[in-house]
């Protein structure tokens, strides 16, 4: 897929590589050059640099490195770059040996290229399936690039390399998909960028007509630097952006100052920082990004020891049909465990459907099946059924068991019940009657009132925050998992003003998201506006 012209123009700017700068004393260099989209635009700016500052050309045969599998590519940019010389003004000779010494055929992942060498790594790397390279070359990649892990796409490691060729200072700026920032093959990548380098600037461009072909690439500019964390510069670039509206961005990202830019075909924010580690990275319009890292950073995450809040999945049987019945005849009381599901609240409370779970377990162990003939007969009635689940098959010994432990003390205790795929947050206070299924999330604390801390996962903020995060479903919706539900950040619950809790409170009670919103906006030192336009988008 080879990138628009413009779109190559503003990368070179955001990153700095301009001919104001003195270009033929540093190293760009460009991983997969192709037909030479980025590379004759990097061979102008350089000319007019080294004019500019008083360099001989024909010195900088250092300053220009890039690669390209295909030996037909580099022998094509080798040729189009002596044209551009020679337009330029440069001798035959000249020419020929610096666009020899500027192009290389040859694998970028497998060449030994040193490290801390390079001022500038630009381009646009293959998207190539790791299952859709060959067995050994796959091998090879993975051998050499530790981010390339599970179903990675070989510009993992691109990425990966470029960063390790990286001086001091030096930016690297990509244009490629951008899910690696959330998808779990990208986990090892993001860890790596979070640990020594900083994320410069993010320019999403889904909608952008950035390459010569028409793809469904989800392609996002990021430019990133090897040096501590700074302010980040974010983008969001809608159907309508082109060279005019990258050309008002242009000094805004490239510059440490300037006031934040607007534009008709794009939305743009500065955020103080980025996202740390390697969990997913959230994505969504820039003001949203802004202030999902605002209260990142002034409120600690939902789930906390120092309030003993807890954020769960019910229990999963691995054979439903046997383990989660409104009737087990014969089966002993003892070992039926009245059980809640996402249907028993869809009306905003509990409303027990009647099903049981056969439950095997007596406090975090298996009971013998001796002591209770009712249980063995009704399992082994279904033994078959029982004995094919994985589970079964992997601990023989322990056939009748299902995948997740029964904790007792969670059926007795209050928690906020959460069902997994919701356009909104939809938490329902379960009393302590009830144990869940494992098609709802609970949340369980020590210190909150569940009523109140309801009123916050009711309102807008809880949707902000999962919905950075998750992955989306068809429409929309929304997963509110646990791993979600925990990047959800929450006030000190012994900060808020009574009529702050109280006014949670009765928003929940109510089943009321609009004033949970204002009462949780209130209790995040927020106004209203600036939180339930985000939710939704």
């Amino acid at each position: 897929m080879f990138t628009r012209r413009w779109v190559v123009e503003l990368i070179l700017d955001a990153v700095g590589y301009r001919a104001e700068a003195d270009l033929g004393g540093m190293t760009i260099v460009e991983p997969s050059c192709g037909r030479g989209a980025f590379l004759l635009p990097i061979v102008e700016r350089l000319v007019r640099s080294c004019a500019h500052h008083g360099r001989r050309l024909a010195d900088t045969g250092g300053a220009i490195r890039g690669f390209d599998l295909l030996e037909h590519n580099v022998e094509h940019v080798r040729k189009a770059m002596t044209v551009k010389l020679l337009e330029l003004g440069e001798s035959l000779d000249a020419a020929e040996r610096l666009s020899d010494g500027w192009a290389t055929a040859g694998d970028f992942l497998l060449t030994d290229h040193g490290r801390g060498q390079a001022d500038f790594v630009v381009g646009n790397p293959p998207y190539i399936r790791l299952e859709d390279v060959p067995a050994k070359v796959s091998a090879a990649y993975r051998a050499e690039c530790f981010t390339m892990r599970g179903r990675a796409d070989v510009f993992v490691g691109f990425f990966e390399k470029g960063l390790g060729l990286l001086a001091p200072g030096g930016r690297l700026a990509f244009i490629c998909a951008d899910r690696w920032m959330r998808n779990q093959y990208g986990e090892r990548l993001r860890g790596l960028v979070t640990e020594g380098y900083s994320v410069d600037s993010v320019v999403t461009m889904r909608e952008v007509d950035a390459f010569e072909d028409e793809v469904s690439a989800y392609p996002a500019i990021t430019v990133m630097r090897k040096g501590p964390q700074g302010p980040v510069k974010v983008v969001e670039a809608g159907s309508t952006f082109d060279q005019s509206a990258g050309d008002q961005l242009v000094g805004w990202l490239a510059s440490d100052e300037g006031a934040v830019p607007a534009g008709e075909s794009f939305e743009a924010a500065e955020l103080k920082g980025w996202f740390d580690g390697r969990g997913h990275w959230p994505e969504g319009p820039p003001r949203a990004l802004e202030l999902l890292a605002d209260l990142e950073e002034r409120f600690r995450p939902l789930e906390d020891p120092r309030t003993g809040t807890r954020v769960g999945i019910g229990v999963a049987s691995g054979c439903d049909d046997v383990f989660v019945v409104r009737e087990a005849a014969g089966v002993e009381e003892s070992r039926l465990l009245p059980m809640v599901t996402a249907a028993d609240i869809a009306a905003g409370e509990p409303r027990w459907g009647g099903r049981y779970l056969v439950n095997p377990w007596d406090d975090g162990r298996l009971v013998d099946l001796a002591d209770f003939p009712g249980l063995r007969a009704y399992l082994e009635s279904h033994g078959t059924r029982v004995r094919s689940r994985h589970v079964a098959r992997r601990r023989p010994g322990s056939w009748y068991r299902t995948i997740d432990r029964v904790d007792p003390s969670l059926r007795c205790r209050p928690k906020l019940l959460l069902p997994d795929i919701k356009a909104f947050a939809h938490p329902v206070l379960e009393r302590g009657e009830l144990y869940p299924h494992h098609n709802l999330y609970y949340v369980t604390s020590d210190a909150w009132d569940l009523e109140v801390l309801g009123g916050l996962l009711l309102s807008d903020a809880a949707n902000l925050f999962v919905g950075a995060y998750c992955v989306k479903m068809r429409g929309g919706t929304y997963r509110f998992q646990a791993q979600y539900l925990r990047k959800i950040r929450v006030p000190d619950p012994t900060v808020l003003s009574a009529d702050q809790s109280t006014a949670l409170a009765e928003a929940f009670r109510a089943r009321d998201r609009r004033s949970a919103t204002a009462a949780a906006a209130a209790a995040y030192g927020l106004d209203e506006s600036d939180l339930s336009p985000l939710a939704a988008a």
